[in-house]
């Protein structure tokens, strides 16, 4: 099982927007990261994100180009200072795939707990439309990859580095 942990992209402050919807660079940092994605031939079946807004258009752009198998649904457990227990004994009778869109600190100590059994210990440093892909192994996680806007390619762009050795 592949688990992939998505900080939402940059939002608007509450004091120019109190809903907080993306900002441009929100909305062009979370599309280069999906169609990033499109290239790793990702498979997945749910996207869950939380139910704050920056969220749910986070996770509605992922939406658009992974198109995963059962669609996409809000849910709690996912907001900034929900306990990360909760999630993990989900984790438990999930076998599929997802991707869960949500906020730091959450996802920070979700990860923590997940990799290492102490959700107060920094382990992952999260970046804005960034990702973490975390692999379920036996009954222990590993952390795969991370992947963040900044070493994305899009279309026209160069080749990162580590592609051309």
């Amino acid at each position: 099982m592949f688990l992939y942990l998505v900080q939402h992209a940059d939002a608007k402050k509450e004091e120019i927007d109190p809903k907080r919807p993306l900002s441009e660079k929100g909305i062009n940092d979370i599309t280069k990261t999906s169609l990033y994605l499109t290239y790793l031939n990702i498979s997945l079946h749910k996207i869950f994100h939380s139910q704050k807004l920056r969220a749910k258009q986070t996770a509605e752009i992922l939406f658009q180009h992974l198109k995963p198998i059962r669609g996409i649904t809000e849910i709690d457990g996912l907001s900034p200072l929900d306990d990360p227990e909760i999630w993990y004994k989900r984790l438990q009778s999930i076998p599929e795939d997802i991707m869960l869109v949500g906020h730091l600190p959450h996802l920070s100590r979700l990860a923590s707990l997940l990799l290492c059994g102490d959700k107060e210990k920094d382990i992952v440093e999260f970046k804005m439309a960034g990702i973490v892909c975390l692999r379920k192994e036996a009954n222990s996680w590993l952390l795969q990859w991370m992947l963040t806007p900044e070493i994305t390619i899009t279309q026209g762009e160069s080749k990162p580095f580590c592609d051309s050795i």
